[in-house]
């Protein structure tokens, strides 16, 4: 299951299938941040990160073109990674709440992070087509993730692009779709893992409010909750 994992990571950072986003991604590299200028951006598609048997899969948007897209790691970087993985520390699930590059010691524990659209887009808006392509990414992955028991979809369109996937891989499709929401929870049946949805931890939803760091902490817990059902 690893080296399948570790195949399709690499199938995944080979990407070039998805025109626009090769074209921007060149663009970032050309035009990178004041704040990261003469530090290597990675400008590819960004592969999952965390152990293969990980019972909890934790599902975003995308990468972000000076976090992700700049480090080579998912939530890492950026704003909204500090926020994550010191969640996921809380929780247990990672060893360390730092997240600055890979290779900096961070380890995910019984967790994996991956995103919906694995290369950054413009104003981090990919398009269905985009989320299309990506979806079979995804597939694959979840496929490949046995062992997971819950989902955490980090936003609406991750929830949706994660139902997709689970469709693509044989679940019979919902009826009525499972509506997303921060704390809402799908039974999908035996042998489905569990989804669980919040708000995207992006510094939009954090400095405002819409997202608190004890709410996430209780969204966490009802996925941690999961797990042993």
């Amino acid at each position: 299951m690893a080296d399948s994992l570790r195949a399709l990571e690499a199938e995944v950072a080979a990407c070039r299938r998805c025109p626009r986003l090769v074209q921007w991604l060149g663009e970032v590299r050309v035009h990178p941040r004041a704040a990261f200028r003469g530090e290597p951006y990675w400008c590819r598609p960004v592969p999952a990160f965390g152990p293969a048997g990980a019972r909890l899969v934790i599902v975003g948007l995308a990468p972000g073109a000076h976090g992700a897209n700049r480090t080579g790691r998912p939530f890492t970087g950026d704003g909204a990674g500090p926020f994550l993985y010191s969640a996921l520390a809380r929780a247990g699930f990672a060893n360390r709440p730092e997240s600055v590059a890979r290779g900096d010691g961070l380890r995910l524990v019984d967790a994996r992070v991956t995103n919906a659209a694995r290369c950054a887009p413009p104003g981090n808006r990919p398009t269905r087509e985009e989320l299309e392509r990506c979806g079979e990414f995804l597939a694959r992955e979840l496929a490949l993730c046995r062992s997971a028991r819950a989902v955490l979809c980090l936003g609406g369109v991750a929830w949706d692009a994660v139902l997709a996937a689970l469709v693509r891989n044989g679940l019979p499709r919902p009826r009525p779709k499972p509506r997303f929401g921060h704390g809402a929870e799908a039974d999908l049946g035996e042998g489905a893992p569990r989804l669980v949805g919040s708000y995207h931890p992006s510094q939009l939803n954090t400095n405002t409010g819409r997202l608190t760091a004890p709410m996430f902490d209780a969204v966490l817990a009802r996925a941690k909750r999961a797990l042993d059902r």
